[in-house]
């Protein structure tokens, strides 16, 4: 019996997540299937993973074939890596300990990589916030601006036309006081 390692689909419409299980090939797609080796949510930032790692390299070391998805997913657990070192042990090019030590180093390299990358990301989102954060300062500062200078300029209105109602006023007392303004003996003298 060929057997593969695939994805069985879960979830609601439009919001799927995945069991990653050891099926026969024959078998439908959410069908029956032989084992349950873990699951896959791709609905989460980043992608959560849950994996049996040792189920999943017996059934690889016993040659159930993976799709080209769950390969990846295995690539990315380093399941791939640890049956490519296995494959070393069985052909004597090194023991079980050397094979150990050496996926314990690419464990770490790969946790530090991870980590380097979740730093760089939340130092790129904080630079990116103080970035906006200046910018919308400097568009604030401009409209507080543009504010005084409107005011300043409604004020100066303001002084004019209070400027000119009190002239129209004394013109207007003068007229019914039968006085002239001296403006206006100014004007009749010239």
């Amino acid at each position: 019996m060929a057997t593969k390692i695939r994805l069985a689909r879960h979830g609601r419409k439009r919001y799927a997540y995945y069991h990653i299980v050891v099926a026969d090939t024959r078998a439908p797609r959410d069908g029956r299937i032989i084992e349950r080796i873990g699951s896959y949510n791709p609905n989460n930032h980043p992608a959560s993973i849950d994996l049996d790692f040792d189920k999943a390299v017996k059934w690889i070391m016993n040659g159930a074939q993976p799709t080209d998805t769950v390969r990846s997913i295995l690539s990315r657990e380093g399941v791939m890596y640890m049956k490519h070192l296995l494959g070393g042990v069985q052909k004597g090019a090194f023991d079980q300990a050397e094979a150990e030590k050496r996926f314990k180093a690419y464990q770490d390299a790969k946790e530090a990589n991870q980590k380097s990358i979740i730093e760089k990301l939340d130092k790129d989102a904080e630079a990116e916030k103080a970035a906006r954060l200046e910018a919308e300062a400097k568009i604030n500062a401009a409209r507080e601006e543009a504010i005084q200078k409107k005011r300043a300029e409604l004020a100066a209105e303001a002084e004019a036309a209070a400027k000119e109602a009190a002239k129209e006023a004394e013109e207007a007392i003068a007229e019914v006081e039968g006085t002239e303004t001296p403006e206006a003996e100014e004007e009749a003298e010239a």
